[in-house]
């Protein structure tokens, strides 16, 4: 009897991340401003973090109206949004996915990030609340953990979560004169 061989090993691929997005959606990543006419505007993400460039792409696009130094500060903070739903939460596992809805506003926008909730099997009742909080040394340039939301407390105009570990939806509000962000002053 003729023994098989082991399957060849194959070469890794890289796909341009644009092929991962459905032809109908094409123009949320765009990055051009002519493509920032919205009130509302969700994505859903998958759970690698190969994807985050895919994500800021669409952050730059949604904020493409506004100059480059907003542009940047909320990429920055939505992507911050984004790592910890895939870190933290069943967001970032096999499976799981997350989503970045924006909200356009007269004044800012506004962008939450709806993850798959905390990885644990404890119950936690619909009345029950356990909202987020900064880490006090978050902003510390020696911190080895909790730089994320520091930066998202220091950095936006407001910010705040449900309390709802099961489902967690985190979000902030950039306005578009920085008001109450710490942003224009570092």
């Amino acid at each position: 009897m003729r023994s098989l061989a082991p399957p060849p090993t194959l070469p890794e691929v890289t796909v341009p991340l644009m092929e991962l997005v459905h032809p109908y959606y094409r123009h949320y990543f765009t990055g051009s401003p002519d493509d920032a006419h919205y009130r509302v505007r969700r994505y859903d993400f998958g759970p690698s973090p190969l994807y985050l460039p895919l994500a800021r792409a669409y952050l730059g696009t949604l904020s493409a109206h506004r100059d480059d130094e907003y542009r940047h500060l909320f990429t920055l903070l939505g992507s911050e949004l984004a790592a910890n739903a895939l870190a933290h939460t069943r967001s970032g596992l096999p499976g799981g996915s997350y989503s970045l809805l924006a909200q356009r506003h007269r004044d800012g926008i506004t962008l939450t990030c709806r993850d798959e909730g905390t990885p644990t099997n404890r119950v936690v009742g619909h009345r029950d609340r356990e909202y987020l909080a900064p880490d006090p040394g978050g902003l510390d340039p020696s911190a080895e953990a909790g730089r994320g939301l520091a930066m998202v407390d220091a950095l936006s105009t407001r910010w705040g979560d449900n309390g709802q570990p099961g489902y967690r939806q985190v979000w902030c509000f950039l306005a578009y004169d920085f008001a109450d962000s710490a942003w224009p002053g570092l």
